[in-house]
């Protein structure tokens, strides 16, 4: 019996996970490079006043948490995933709630905008994220009711 975790597939939850970690990573990576080397609103035509309030002058700062943390973050949590880590559900568990965090904290910041929708792209990502996450480590909604079954809840 083949007991090498690396010799099987991955199942498609694993493969739908890594897959938004990728699209998250790419975009976040895009986004904080642009955000670092425009800190001005240069290349991004984003409002320096939008950050009225905060503890930003300019975007540079923030430019470098979406690319290390938002970028690189999930970009780990698929190389784990990728590389079938017992670790990797919790990492892309992580990588959702922190992009959902760091959502709720931009919102609070510079406030809500629809144009374009990418705030409400990024919530969505975010949930999917997380859902995937979860379904991925069996804690998801039909994992609890096939268990409540086993167990003749």
């Amino acid at each position: 019996m083949n007991r090498n975790p690396q010799s099987t597939g991955l199942s498609p939850i694993a493969r739908l996970t890594i897959g938004l970690e990728v699209f998250l990573s790419i975009g976040a990576l895009a986004g904080g490079l642009a955000l670092m080397a425009g800190p001005r609103g240069e290349i991004l035509p984003l409002k320096v006043t939008a950050l009225a309030g905060s503890p930003f002058d300019t975007y540079f700062v923030p430019g470098a948490i979406l690319f290390v943390v938002i970028g690189l973050g999930p970009l780990g949590a698929a190389v784990l995933g990728w590389a079938r880590r017992p670790i990797a559900p919790l990492a892309g568990l992580i990588t959702g709630v922190g992009l959902l965090i760091w959502l709720i904290v931009e919102i609070g910041i510079v406030g809500y905008t629809s144009d374009p929708p990418l705030q409400l792209l990024y919530l969505v990502l975010g949930v999917a994220i997380v859902g995937a996450a979860l379904r991925w480590s069996g804690f998801g909604p039909a994992d609890r009711l096939r268990a409540g079954r086993k167990v003749g809840l």
